[in-house]
């Protein structure tokens, strides 16, 4: 199955060559890995891929000079990181994307994932964002990989 799907993007548009902090997309076919999601507030998805509720201790490393960095880490962590536990909405769902994860490159980017858009239709940092609906319809339908590409 191959479906067009718009999404909200990095604010530095679609790159082939991304690096940490530069605000863009990957470009390329990215494979989803596994998801998270706040029990809290939302039900677990439906999909074929490893599901995990997050906690409040839940973090990514974004450090390119640690060796954790672009990996899941438990919270407090020596390292730059993102905290994955949010109090906005954005992370309600998160898929990790096979982006930069087998091997880690240094500085390549890290904590790219699908979630849910940002208030107001804002860009990500450079994560693909899609309407909650639209992500649980995907997953349901067995979705295993995206495409990254300019219009």
């Amino acid at each position: 199955m191959r479906e067009i799907v718009p999404a909200i993007i990095g604010a530095g548009g679609i790159k082939n060559y991304k690096t940490e902090g530069d605000h863009a997309t990957p470009a390329g076919i990215l494979p989803l890995r596994r998801v998270f999601y706040r029990a809290d507030r939302v039900s677990s998805p439906v999909c074929h891929l490893p599901v995990e509720p997050l906690s409040a201790l839940d973090g990514w490393c974004d450090d390119p000079t640690h060796p954790d960095y672009n990996r899941h880490i438990t919270l407090p962590h020596s390292a730059r990181h993102e905290r994955l536990w949010r109090d906005d909405h954005v992370y309600d769902i998160i898929v990790v994307l096979g982006y930069n994860d087998a091997p880690v490159r240094r500085g390549a980017g890290s904590a790219i994932f699908m979630h849910l858009p940002p208030a107001g239709g804002r860009p990500t940092e450079g994560c693909i964002a899609l309407p909650e609906p639209v992500l649980r319809h995907l997953l349901a339908a067995g979705l295993g990989e995206i495409e990254v590409r300019p219009v």
